[in-house]
């Protein structure tokens, strides 16, 4: 660890171990993680406001979306990647795979969105429904509102493409293991300060307050999305400007002070070897589990929760504003939690235990939740008394447990899979991550969706299949917590050989850009 005890104040150690000789390299990452985590967030709300409160939807769309909508979209986002990797230097590969999601979401907002009706194929959508099985209501529904998936799959694919990829892929390439093990739990609380403004710039910008007072379009929801996608514009210009000013002004120049500086080598990706390189590599390998089995997981619970939602709210701008409140919950829970514990939680207790934090708050939440889920209809009686009702009983529990599982994937999860990348060699890492990130964790995603959509071919509705589903997703944690084990033991490996960093003092020149 590059922070010596004696390094910092006990109180600075434990809030802020950053020297000042490092702000200028760790203030623009953190900036960057906070545009890229808030327009993650206004997105991630947007589009299940959009698409599973259409009229004739709900969230049976979303098994289906995610097997046969962002899993494709996920494998050609990486595709389009890692050739992108192969053709261009890596900072042209950074604005271009921005631009493209900024472009989508300005054609979408002020080009689609207003002719929607005339592009949605209601007729046909009305003709499969009548032939096909009451539990293919949320293919038809995924194939009727189109343009609305496919802003889904976009908004989806930001987190695997934009934030994992590009912004994670970036910082383990700058960043030592020394300073990761202080930087990303820091980082972490800019993602969490960015869930909680942007659920709050949302719930205001699409509640009644602005609706009563500006009026621009017939649609309210319209003027919500408007609104809405020109803050994510502004936003993801600031992300284009803080990564051009990092790279040339800060790591350029302190590449150009060390002697001993190497640019790192042009890698050759293809989506085959991204991927073959997951069973040569024993870290990579469970890390991929790790990944794919948390998206399982949250998926197979989530799919529920919103379904319970959905039914309390089922306008849009009320579904929306509702979600968003959520964020900001799940960002002020996240920010205490890195503040107060993450950080200190891995450097005390090590990488096993900081990995395994996850699994153990999805396993203990999905209990309660699924507890009231079941016995709801047992406390009718007694809830009516309370003046509240079973469905809103269901929906604040599976948001109690949606606040506290994102939470905790946003600090520990997060930060402990960033940190195993970083021993690893570069063509490991890059390789690596563009097959975990860009596919594993989308293919992990469809594999809950599956489950979803065979339960509801044989049992035609959510809440009929839900006993299986919680059977399946113990099993499933109990499999997670495995792997965390076994990689805990190969990131130990890796990294207990390493010698100590020297203590720098503060004014002595800053360490190299290189991760390796």
């Amino acid at each position: 660890m590059s922070n010596p005890k004696g390094s910092f104040s006990p109180l600075r150690s434990y809030l802020w171990p950053i020297y000042r000789f490092e702000l200028k390299k760790f203030l623009p990452l953190l900036a960057m993680a906070f545009f890229i985590g808030f327009n993650y967030n206004i997105l991630r709300n947007m589009k299940d406001a959009l698409l599973v409160t259409a009229e004739g939807s709900g969230a049976e769309v979303l098994p289906f979306i995610k097997v046969w909508g962002i899993l494709p979209g996920a494998i050609l986002m990486t595709y389009l990647y890692s050739r992108l990797n192969n053709r261009l230097k890596r900072e042209k590969v950074f604005y271009v795979m921005v631009g493209i999601f900024l472009s989508f979401f300005t054609l979408f907002t002020f080009v689609i969105y207003p002719i929607r009706e005339s592009l949605h194929p209601h007729a046909t959508a009305d003709t499969l429904q009548s032939l096909l099985p009451a539990g293919f209501k949320g293919m038809v529904a995924m194939f009727r509102y189109w343009t609305f998936s496919s802003f889904y799959i976009m908004s989806e694919l930001w987190s695997s493409a934009i934030l994992s990829m590009l912004f994670w892929g970036f910082a383990n390439e700058v960043t030592k293991l020394g300073e990761a093990k202080r930087f990303y739990g820091l980082i972490a609380l800019g993602l969490n300060m960015a869930a909680i403004t942007s659920g709050q710039v949302s719930f205001f910008l699409t509640g009644s307050f602005v609706r009563e007072r500006w009026t621009f379009t017939e649609s309210e929801w319209h003027q919500s999305i408007i609104i809405l996608t020109c803050v994510i514009l502004l936003s993801g210009f600031a992300i284009m400007g803080i990564y051009r000013y990092l790279t040339h002004n800060i790591l350029s120049k302190e590449a150009s002070r060390d002697p001993d500086y190497t640019p790192p080598p042009k890698i050759k990706m293809s989506m085959r070897d991204n991927f073959k390189i997951l069973a040569k590599s024993k870290p990579l390998f469970y890390l991929a589990i790790i990944v794919l089995t948390y998206n399982v997981v949250i998926n197979l619970v989530e799919v529920i929760w919103k379904d319970q939602v959905r039914s309390l709210y089922p306008d849009p701008n009320h579904y929306n504003a509702y979600l968003s409140q959520i964020t900001t919950i799940t960002g002020v829970i996240s920010f205490f939690l890195s503040l107060l514990f993450s950080g200190q939680f891995i450097r005390k207790f090590g990488w096993t235990w900081g990995a395994m934090f996850t699994p153990l708050v999805l396993l203990f939440t999905s209990i309660g939740f699924f507890f009231f889920f079941f016995g709801k209809e047992s406390l009718v009686g007694t809830l009516t008394i309370f003046g509240t009702s079973p469905l809103a009983l269901v929906v604040f529990f599976g948001s109690t447990q949606n606040c506290l599982a994102r939470a905790s994937k946003f600090t520990l999860f997060d930060s402990t899979k960033e940190m195993a990348f970083i021993p690893l060699s570069m063509d490991l890492k890059r390789k690596g991550k563009a097959a975990i990130d860009g596919v594993g964790s989308r293919l992990g995603k469809s594999g809950g969706s599956l489950v979803h959509q065979g339960l509801l071919l044989i049992f035609a509705s959510i809440s009929a299949s839900a006993p299986f589903v919680a059977g399946i997703l113990f099993v499933v944690i109990l499999f997670w917590m495995g792997a965390v084990l076994t990689l805990g033991k190969q990131f130990h490996f890796l990294t207990d050989p390493l010698p100590s960093p020297t203590p720098q003092p503060q004014n002595q020149e800053p360490e190299t850009a290189t991760a390796s």
